[in-house]
């Protein structure tokens, strides 16, 4: 008998479920560090860059519901470099800030949203060595080609780096620590 409130990383057995695990660990990590700061708080910049906790996860939203879109859809989904105007770039820069009229539930809802998505992708993909041609852009090899395997990878890999930043970030803004 089914448990129909299984959630994915539930139903997901071998592989899957230990990519859904480290996926699981980085996203707390990531979110941990906005724990009971206000809206204003998230959008703060407390470093050197341009980063603020509420826009790192808008980043990470954004990059991995971009991955998981390649997954489903193939390079069309990442976009054309070439094809990039003003108006594209801004749009990318304003994924690392809070915009007027953002808070940071809203983020955090719709970074939920998207980690449901790609969780759910990862125990319906029929094969994780499913692969796609990478669209041209200077920072992909010529011809490379990525697996959904490959690509769950990376979205653990960037979601942790972005974890450790807002640990930084809010370890700057008040002195909280997510760890020790």
């Amino acid at each position: 008998m089914s448990d129909s409130t299984a959630t994915p990383a539930q139903a997901a057995t071998g592989e899957r479920a230990d990519l859904l695990k480290e996926l699981a660990a980085a996203r707390h990590f990531l979110r941990f560090p906005t724990r009971d700061l206000t809206d204003e708080q998230a959008g703060q910049r407390t470093t050197a860059s341009e980063l603020c906790l509420g826009g790192l996860i808008k980043h990470v939203t954004s990059t991995e519901r971009a991955w998981a879109d390649f997954i489903v859809e193939g390079p069309s989904a990442l976009g054309d470099f070439d094809a990039m105007t003003e108006a594209d770039f801004a749009r990318r820069a304003d994924e690392f800030r809070m915009l007027p009229g953002e808070t940071l539930a809203g983020v955090l809802k719709e970074y939920e949203e998207v980690a449901r998505r790609t969780d759910e992708l990862v125990v319906s993909l029929p094969s994780l060595d499913l692969e796609h041609p990478l669209p041209k852009a200077p920072w992909f090899e010529p011809g490379g080609r990525r697996s959904a395997r490959r690509v769950l990878i990376h979205i653990i890999a960037e979601t942790a780096q972005h974890a450790g930043h807002a640990d930084i970030i809010r370890e700057s803004l008040d002195g909280a620590k997510s760890m020790g």
